[in-house]
């Protein structure tokens, strides 16, 4: 595993998928590759962050991307840090700026950190001199969540370019949908929109998706089927007349994934709501699902991101949008 990335990357911090290159993502996933195969044999750990300190900052809950945060973080040799809101100044009035204030006096070298509003990655990323991670920031990015993806069918597949791939449900409130629609875009797949009027966002014609209101059509000879939860916490209203009525329309069952190509795959960010957006034998059929391989590359796709970033110049701009706090707006 020695010079696993001899030259440093051109960004200083992870804010979000727009804003890389095709080269930079490729660049990513050839490094997580190296990392999947670390991570399966006896001795897993490195320390090439060895030294350094990892604050993970979690405004939201989180099992799958919080842990592999720091799974990722353990195994380079990092010192790892997890704050949650309601265990700190946070819950007692203290403002976001305030945060990065006393956070920067501890001299971390990596902050990760999910928040339930757009923007607020961003603009804890221009108060702080460490690289910043976004882990998840309201409706807006989850860049290691759609490059743990991308990697996934990659090593299924062998490339991204020219695959059909179908994200289906709840897409107005998911922010994975959104960073693998930018990164798929950017990495030549044909992507496919299927989803209730209601759970779309708008101008998805603007993003080069294709939008399908019915699973049948929209199956049609895809590559890859990646289903979304349905993120009841964001939702303030009726999106759905009824989770089994939704099922019976956009969940995904033998039926239905019959339309898509024999060997198409099947994905989900999880956490999943079994017979809700996925039929519980599908979710657990090996032949087709890799719902267990993305949780294995997540830790992968982490530990190359810590990587490069450890290398980065401190005058390198920034990767994704650094626009101040916005609302929670897909």
């Amino acid at each position: 595993m020695s010079d696993i990335s001899p030259t440093p990357p051109s960004f200083r911090h992870l804010l979000g998928i727009e804003g890389l290159s095709a080269p930079d993502i490729t660049e990513i996933l050839d490094l997580s590759d190296k990392y999947v195969a670390q991570n399966r044999q006896v001795d897993k750990k490195r320390s090439i962050l060895g030294g350094r300190t990892q604050i993970n900052l979690f405004f939201e809950t989180s099992t799958r991307t919080r842990t592999s945060f720091e799974l990722a973080g353990k195994r380079l040799g990092a010192d790892v840090i997890n704050m949650t809101a309601t265990a700190s100044a946070i819950k007692k009035g203290e403002t976001l700026i305030d945060t990065a204030a006393t956070l920067n006096a501890m001299h971390p070298d990596t902050l990760v950190v999910r928040h339930p509003h757009s923007g607020a990655v961003a603009l804890l990323s221009q108060k702080m001199d460490c690289s910043v991670i976004n882990a998840g920031d309201g409706s807006h990015e989850h860049p290691t969540q759609a490059l743990l993806d991308a990697l996934t069918i990659r090593r299924r597949l062998g490339h991204l370019h020219g695959l059909t791939v179908a994200i289906c449900g709840d897409i107005l409130h998911s922010r994975v949908a959104r960073s693998n629609i930018m990164l798929l875009g950017i990495m030549g797949a044909h992507v496919r929109a299927i989803a209730p009027p209601t759970l779309l966002p708008g101008q998805m014609d603007r993003m080069g998706v294709e939008v399908f209101h019915n699973m049948e059509e929209g199956l049609a000879d895809a590559d890859i089927v990646m289903m979304l939860r349905l993120q009841n916490e964001r939702m303030n209203g009726a999106y759905v007349p009824s989770t089994r009525e939704y099922y019976h329309f956009f969940g995904l069952d033998r039926a239905k994934l019959s339309k898509a190509k024999p060997e198409a795959l099947i994905m989900h960010p999880g956490p999943m709501n079994r017979g809700v957006e996925i039929d519980s034998e599908l979710a657990d059929d090996i032949s087709r699902s890799v719902i267990r391989e993305q949780v294995e590359m997540g830790v992968a796709v982490r530990m190359a991101v810590l990587d490069l970033l450890s290398r980065h110049a401190t005058n390198q701009p920034p990767i994704g949008p650094t626009d101040t706090l916005a609302g929670d707006g897909a």
